[in-house]
């Protein structure tokens, strides 16, 4: 870990600490993948990671804390998802690829982080606020490229001028963003993950250009 990281009163921990408190967050982290967040306990998450419950509360105000805090860190990574737009181009076999790799990096990092972003969806839909900025920091990095992508269409004259680039940029993150969430419940509607992101590429292609891609 780098920087300063400190305990809940304040004093700077040293390498042991900073170490236990990670392997704390990692032993979390492999908690909510199986059991449902509020299930989850001080004793159980100190316990699995061979600790006490005083050394958890060193670090930690309690397990919401330490969830924000991997939340935190998840979204820090989640920032990153812009880069698969920077510099890309929309035109032609080019613009087909760029909705490919968005779409393949979109699913990927959810499933990474799937246990979290469900942690964080469920704070967001009953109004936390804190679960909410999370959320939409990591929807605003892939959000406002993609706005700026529909921007620079327009100036090029190769999108309708009536075409609002947030209300499309806005859309489609949402959209990316509630079928990374369900990949698992598409295989109950017959839909293969084979089939899902060329098609879901797709939309977001005709959502940028609005034209069919040219493959």
């Amino acid at each position: 870990m780098t920087g300063q990281v400190r305990t809940v009163d304040g004093r700077v921990a040293g390498r042991r600490g900073q170490e236990t408190r990670q392997k704390l967050l990692d032993c979390l982290s492999e908690m909510l993948s199986s059991s449902p967040y509020r299930d989850v306990k001080v004793i159980d998450v100190a316990r699995r990671a061979g600790t006490s419950p005083a050394t958890f509360y060193q670090y930690f105000p309690d397990v919401e804390g330490a969830v924000l805090e991997i939340a935190e860190q998840m979204a820090a990574e989640g920032a990153g998802l812009a880069g698969l737009l920077e510099g890309r181009s929309w035109a032609g076999k080019a613009g087909w690829q760029t909705a490919q790799e968005l779409v393949d990096g979109f699913l990927d990092f959810w499933r990474k982080h799937d246990a979290i972003l469900r942690v964080i969806d469920l704070g967001a839909a009953e109004g936390d606020k804190r679960f909410y900025k999370i959320r939409m920091k990591i929807l605003n990095s892939v959000n406002n490229s993609l706005a700026d992508s529909v921007a620079e269409l327009q100036s090029k004259g190769r999108v309708d001028k009536d075409v609002s680039p947030a209300a499309i940029a806005g859309s489609l993150v949402t959209m990316l963003a509630a079928v990374a969430s369900h990949q698992k419940g598409f295989s109950s509607w017959g839909v293969k993950q084979a089939d899902l992101k060329p098609n879901l590429a797709l939309l977001v292609h005709l959502g940028i250009t609005g034209r069919k891609p040219t493959r």
